[in-house]
């Protein structure tokens, strides 16, 4: 059977190259970078390496990169990091109901612990007015967490007039920064970011690794503590093949992403036409021109999104139904409802994300298998009677 993977905001696979740079730390690498002996000096310059090319691709300094488990952790850090070290400054924070629950849930639990946290409204293509933002701000107002890409819709939201909102406030600026890694171009000094979450399996790294940007000079308390690792920052034995594999897939990403992106973005809007022509009763779900240039969440009527989900595997396609991280809610998308989607549209939506290897041969075999998988399911519907609701 034909296998065609488009899910790529879920995670990646590891890039042929990444891969092969890390099997030389299964065996030849296998040192403990804080070590002395030759073991560990061995291993020492690739953790330094890693460093300065994920620093290159988001054009910060190798000493503002934290090496963590993944963007989860990386958001976790920046919250609840920032709420402790200015607890004495004040105790609120800003944010948008679109958030990945990275974001969400951690502040979420810091209202269990005293903080106020505003939920700023999205429109209906899920951007933020960053007017919005500055009128949320408070005197008592420490930390504005805003993301770059949305993961379910792809919509870019307009972080660097946010940033500098936060800055004239004089409140921190962080940003879940996952999706946008390797897709678009990042700047951390100009889209005015001091604290930004990444995760290395989103960009063709493996599983288990990423990284906080902490601006120079911000001080953010630990999330983990232990020894002197990452610079007294990240406690623990550094994960060295996820991070050298990570410095090497960023490294990957500074040649190859301007093609790369111009390419997928090409695929995303032929798949996007090709639908919008065979496929009545759809709905486009997100900004149609400001968004990353390989997602698609659409809304197919009289469908349920579960059932097109397994539809699609059965034909070998995979996709998604949303955030990989809320695939066993039951509940609507958060993100959709944000938007002012209807309910009926939130569950029948679908998010296809494009990634690398996908190709136009993969695309026509979709626009074949999609239109005609969601006929075949809107017959069996009691609500669908030619394309009008009963």
């Amino acid at each position: 059977m034909r296998r065609v993977y488009f899910d790529h905001n879920a995670t990646t696979p590891i890039h042929r190259e990444v891969a092969a740079f890390a099997r030389k730390f299964l065996d030849q690498y296998f040192g403990n970078p804080s070590s002395l002996h030759w073991a560990g000096r061995e291993v020492r310059p690739h953790v330094d390496e890693a460093r300065e090319q994920v620093a290159a691709l988001i054009k910060a300094k190798p000493e503002e990169i934290v090496f963590t488990s993944g963007g989860t952790e990386g958001d976790n850090q920046a919250l609840k990091g920032v709420a402790r070290a200015r607890a004495a400054e004040g105790n609120h924070i800003v944010t948008t109901k679109v958030e990945h629950p990275g974001v969400l849930n951690t502040c979420a639990y810091l209202e269990t612990q005293g903080l106020s946290v505003t939920y700023l409204n999205v429109d209906r293509n899920g951007m933020i007015d960053p007017d919005e933002v500055r009128r949320a701000i408070r005197k008592e107002t420490i930390l504005i967490s805003v993301m770059q890409a949305n993961n379910e819709t792809g919509t870019l939201l307009p972080i660097k007039e946010i940033g500098a909102i936060a800055r004239e406030a004089g409140v921190l600026f962080h940003s879940d920064m996952v999706q946008g890694l390797g897709k678009v171009d990042i700047d951390v000094n100009d889209l005015n970011v001091d604290l930004g979450a990444f995760s290395g399996h989103k960009a063709y790294a493996p599983k288990g690794v990423g990284a906080l940007y902490i601006r120079q000079g911000v001080e953010v308390d630990n999330l983990i503590h232990g020894g002197q690792q990452e610079m007294g920052r990240r406690a623990g034995t550094e994960n060295i093949i996820g991070i050298a594999a990570f410095g090497k897939a960023c490294e990957i990403a500074v040649s190859e992403m301007a093609e790369e992106a111009a390419r997928i973005e090409f695929l995303r809007r032929r798949l996007l036409d090709g639908l919008m022509m065979d496929v009545g009763n759809l709905h486009f779900n997100g900004e149609t021109e400001r968004r990353l240039p390989n997602t698609l969440n659409l809304s197919f009527e009289f469908v349920e999104s579960e059932s097109l989900l397994i539809g699609l595997d059965i034909a070998g396609i995979a996709v998604s139904s949303g955030s990989a991280c809320s695939s066993g809610s039951t509940e609507p998308s958060h993100v959709l409802l944000a938007m002012g989607i209807e309910p009926l549209l939130c569950q029948s939506a679908i998010r296809i994300s494009l990634g690398r290897a996908n190709t136009e041969d993969d695309i026509e075999y979709a626009l074949e298998v999609i239109p005609r998988v969601v006929g075949r399911l809107r017959e069996m519907s009691p609500f669908y009677e030619g394309g009008k609701r009963p």
